[in-house]
C-alpha cells in the first residue's frame, strides 16, 4: 500500500488546458472518489497517476517515490477500466493469471493468488469459463480480480460499474464496499454516480473544469458545500437554489425576496453584514421541504411556507419527488417520504425550516451550511 500525492499538476492537449494545477493527497489505505460533470478532468487525473498520460508540469508521488518519469508498468498501480478489456480466447483463470505469468512468478504462487482472489470475488466456480459465457457483473469481477492478484500499491477505478444495469450496479457497489474494507489498499475511484461516491469514499474530490472545487467526507460536502456548484452536485436530487435579495433583519433573522417577489427567512449568521445591493443565493434540499394539507399560521423563527402547482411527480413507491411551479414560473423540488398522491396540476402547500437553509454570497460561496 502507498499514499498518492499530486503537486501543482497540469495537463494540456494542444491549446486546451485540461488539468489546471491541482494539489491532492490520498492517504495510504484510503478510498478517494473523484466526481464531477463530464469533461471536468477526473479520468485524466487517473491516467496521469498511472502513467498512461505524461504531465506537462508538477509532481506525482506514489508513497515517497517520485514517478513523473517512471513507466506505467513500474509504478505498482493496477487499473480497472469502464470496459472489461478481457482476453476473449482465455478462460477466467488465464485472464487473471496473465500479468503474473508475464512477471514469471512460480506456477504455484500464480495458482494460489488467482484462486484466493476468485474466492473473495465469488467467481471461483467460473475459472474455467471464457468471457462470452459470463454476465456483465461477472466480467467486471474478473477485471477487478485481474487487478487484485497483482497486489499493487494502489487501485485505480475508472467508472467500473457504468456499463451495468441499475440492479447489478447496486449489487456491485455493495460488493466493492465489502472489498474495500477487506483489502485496505489505497483506491482512487472515478464515477459520476453519487451513490457510489457516498457509499465507497473515505474522501470525495469534486472537480470542475480541471480544478478541484472541494475535498472532504461525504457528509462534509453534503452539510457544508463550499459553493453552489458543490451544493447542486452532491445530493440524490439537486438542491433548490434561488437568487435572492436582502430586505431586512427582523430580530436578527435575515429576510430575503425571491425572484417571484415572495419573502423568505434565511438562517441566522453571526458577524455577517448583508448588503441590499448584492445578489445572494438561498438553498434548501428537497428532503427538507415538507408537504402541508393547507396553509397554517407560520412562526418566522421556525419555518417558511410556499404555495405552488405540481408540474411533475415521480412516484418511486415508498418515496418520490415532486417538482412544483411557484409564482412567476420559479421551480422547487421536494422529496416526499411516502407514496405520492399529488399529480400534475394539483395545488400544493409546502414548508421548510429556515435553519435548514443554505446561504451563499454574491460569489456563490457558502456563508451558512447545516
Amino acid at each position: 500500500m502507498a499514499s498518492i500525492t499530486l503537486k501543482n499538476v497540469r495537463k494540456s492537449y494542444k491549446d486546451s488546458e485540461i488539468i489546471k494545477g491541482i494539489d491532492l493527497s490520498m492517504e495510504d489505505g484510503e478510498c478517494t472518489v473523484l466526481v464531477g460533470p463530464s469533461g471536468c478532468g477526473k479520468s485524466t487525473v487517473l491516467r496521469l497517476i498511472c502513467g498512461l498520460e505524461d504531465i506537462d508540469s508538477g509532481e506525482i508521488y506514489i508513497g515517497n517515490r517520485f514517478v513523473n518519469d517512471v513507466p506505467p508498468a513500474s509504478r505498482g498501480i493496477a487499473m480497472v477500466f469502464q470496459s472489461y478489456a478481457l482476453y476473449p480466447h482465455m478462460t477466467v483463470f488465464e485472464n487473471m493469471a496473465f500479468a503474473l505469468q508475464v512477471r514469471k512468478l512460480k506456477k504455484s504462487e500464480i495458482e494460489e493468488r488467482v484462486i484466493s482472489t476468485a474466492k473473495i470475488l465469488k467467481i471461483d466456480h467460473l475459472l474455467h469459463r471464457r468471457p462470452k459465457e459470463l454476465s456483465g457483473g461477472q466480467r467486471q469481477r474478473v477485471a477487478i480480480g485481474r487487478a487484485i492478484v497483482r497486489k499493487p500499491y494502489a487501485f485505480l477505478f475508472d467508472e467500473p460499474l457504468s456499463n451495468l444495469d441499475s440492479a447489478l450496479r447496486c449489487q456491485m457497489r455493495y460488493e466493492l464496499a465489502k472489498l474495500k474494507a477487506q483489502l485496505k489498499t489505497t483506491m482512487v475511484y472515478v464515477t459520476h454516480d453519487q451513490s457510489e461516491a457516498m457509499t465507497l469514499a473515505d474522501k470525495i474530490v469534486v472537480m470542475r473544469d480541471g480544478l478541484i472545487e472541494q475535498v472532504g467526507t461525504a457528509m462534509q460536502l453534503y452539510n457544508t458545500p463550499a459553493n453552489t456548484f458543490v451544493a447542486r452536485f452532491i445530493g440524490s436530487c439537486r438542491m433548490n437554489i434561488f437568487p435572492v435579495s436582502f430586505v431586512e433583519c427582523r430580530k436578527n433573522i435575515p429576510v430575503f425576496k425571491m425572484p417571484n417577489d415572495e419573502l423568505i427567512c434565511g438562517p441566522s449568521v453571526e458577524g455577517v453584514i448583508f448588503d441590499k445591493n448584492c445578489c445572494y443565493h438561498l438553498g434548501i434540499r428537497p428532503e427538507d421541504v415538507d408537504i402541508m394539507e393547507s396553509a397554517i399560521a407560520s412562526d418566522m423563527h421556525v419555518d417558511n411556507q410556499l404555495q405552488g402547482t405540481v408540474v411533475v411527480s415521480e412516484n418511486l413507491g415508498g418515496e418520490g419527488y415532486i417538482h412544483v411551479s411557484l409564482k412567476n414560473g420559479l421551480m422547487i423540488s421536494l422529496k416526499a417520504k411516502k407514496t405520492i398522491s399529488e399529480k400534475s396540476g394539483d395545488d400544493i402547500f409546502m414548508r421548510f425550516e429556515r435553519n435548514k437553509c443554505y446561504l451563499f454570497d454574491q460569489n456563490e460561496t457558502i456563508i451558512s451550511g447545516i
